[in-house]
């Protein structure tokens, strides 16, 4: 836990809030409260009903910019720690508010979607906006955002692009830092900075990417305003393929992509986690997934020349139908967080992800290192029932590395955390930066990746402190989160 620094009680902090925003958006229920502490990192320990804290004073429904104001002015001007937050998927301790006596700071409500532009091919809409409703509403005029984050279902924009989100279809649309037009944020202290929406400018650094990822460290981010595409179903081609291993699977992505081809969905998954997703024709081989999309002259062009691209690769073709299945389940809500809550409580059973990024010549060695130190060195090994990793977002220069990890639980509940998922996250993470990768590929920072912040930054990290210095000089957006603690004080 660290302390809180304000000058005000926990009391004083709560009945301050009444007086700005009203009692009617401040929420002091003390379940409500304890959920709120924690994220999806903690989930095994929070379905068991442990919540160690600190539990935040209160959370604060924002129903407009100007009461993100409000609540931002005042907990600058008495050192409050204030925890952002919109759809409330994080998954690396982001939302976790680990200063005592916390607000947390809740833009749900937020959530007009405000404007719609099929001239210009822009959406404008407030950080609480569902992803799958503003998505529904698009393509019923036959547009898409291109995102499509496993987590579409309950994500809300806000924290998408707060965390440099990246969806499944980020092959041909990119990750949302590729979507984002222009936004408004709010900073400490209350300052409100609005971006505005142009096609591209030569107007200095890139000041977008300030916000974009900042994961509530520097500002709380009000509205967003992405681009959008056509939307083209009737035009997808799924391909599929079972090859020899993960890394010719990862090769065969590498020629998409360096060729010049931009699918939609380009996958490779290793034989374990690819009989824990396909697991009626996978065989015991590893698995290629491929959907092209867009114009139906450009979907056809792109999947003739995968197909072109694996009839040098030892492989044998996978039924599309079976592809087209698979594709049309991708996303997970609240039924699936759900029945895996069930699981954790009945089996005592959890699966864990960590995903990082590597050039594509050290794919093989990264994959083939993460393994051997998982079933060697990690004390736990004989708990682990699944272990294994997918290709899923590629690019130019190299691709992502999403390493799954299921094991049956077998300690305290409370203690899950580090027995497990750290030592195996650290496994992976240690081992993308030794090979020169980036420990985080799209899930953010958190509070769980800060012991490597300034190993991955290296002599870049004073560029990154400047801009907590600069933008949140008293230290009070969600302390311990991208910057480390001991690094911030």
């Amino acid at each position: 836990m660290v302390a809180s620094r304000s000058d005000l009680s926990r009391s004083d902090i709560v009945s301050a809030l009444h007086d700005l925003v009203g009692e009617a958006q401040v929420v002091t229920n003390a379940q409500e409260l304890r959920e709120a502490s924690v994220d999806r990192f903690k989930k095994y320990s929070a379905v068991h009903g442990i919540y160690d804290g600190p539990i935040p004073a209160a959370i604060v429904t924002a129903r407009s910019t100007e009461d993100v104001v409000k609540v931002l002015a005042f907990a600058d001007a008495h050192l409050v720690n204030v925890v952002p937050r919109t759809g409330r998927t994080a998954t690396e301790g982001g939302l976790e508010t680990i200063v005592e006596d916390s607000i947390v700071l809740d833009g749900s409500q937020m959530n007009a979607i405000l404007r719609i532009d099929p001239v210009d091919m822009m959406a404008t809409v407030q950080c609480g906006v569902p992803l799958q409703v503003l998505e529904d509403t698009l393509r019923a005029q036959g547009l898409t955002t291109g995102h499509s984050p496993q987590s579409k279902p309950i994500a809300q924009m806000g924290g998408l692009v707060a965390t440099r989100s990246i969806g499944q279809f980020s092959t041909l649309y990119g990750g949302i830092e590729d979507m984002v037009v222009g936004l408004e944020a709010v900073f400490p202290g209350g300052g409100v900075s609005r971006i505005k929406n142009v096609p591209r400018r030569a107007a200095g650094p890139d000041i977008r990417h300030i916000a974009i990822g900042n994961e509530g460290a520097l500002c709380f981010i009000t509205e967003v305003t992405v681009k959008l595409f056509a939307f083209q179903p009737e035009n997808h081609r799924f391909l599929g393929y079972l090859v020899d291993s993960l890394p010719a699977g990862v090769d065969g992505l590498r020629r998409i992509i360096t060729e010049g081809y931009r699918p939609s969905v380009a996958r490779a998954y290793s034989e374990e986690d690819a009989a824990q997703h396909f697991a009626h024709f996978a065989g015991g081989r590893s698995v290629v997934v491929v959907v092209a999309e867009g114009p139906r002259g450009v979907a056809d062009a792109t999947a003739e020349g995968v197909e072109r691209i694996f009839a040098d690769i030892p492989h044998e073709r996978v039924d599309p139908a079976l592809i087209e299945e698979w594709f049309d389940g991708l996303n997970w809500g609240q039924d699936k967080i759900d029945a895996e809550k069930r699981t954790m409580l009945e089996q005592a059973h959890l699966g864990y992800t960590t995903e990082v990024s590597i050039d594509w010549s050290s794919v093989e060695e990264l994959f083939e290192s993460v393994m051997r130190r998982a079933r060697t060195e990690f004390p736990r090994a004989a708990d682990l029932t699944m272990l294994g990793a997918h290709s899923s977002h590629s690019y130019q220069t190299g691709t992502n590395l999403y390493f799954v990890y299921d094991y049956n639980i077998d300690c305290d509940p409370r203690d899950e955390i580090t027995e497990y998922h750290e030592p195996l996250n650290a496994i992976v993470v240690e081992e993308a930066l030794r090979l020169g990768g980036s420990m985080v590929h799209h899930h953010g920072i958190g509070k769980y990746r800060t012991p490597w912040t300034l190993e991955e930054h290296g002599s870049a990290y004073p560029m990154l402190e400047v801009l907590k210095r600069g933008f949140d000089p008293n230290g009070i957006m969600n302390r311990g989160t991208i910057y480390p603690v001991a690094a911030a004080e």
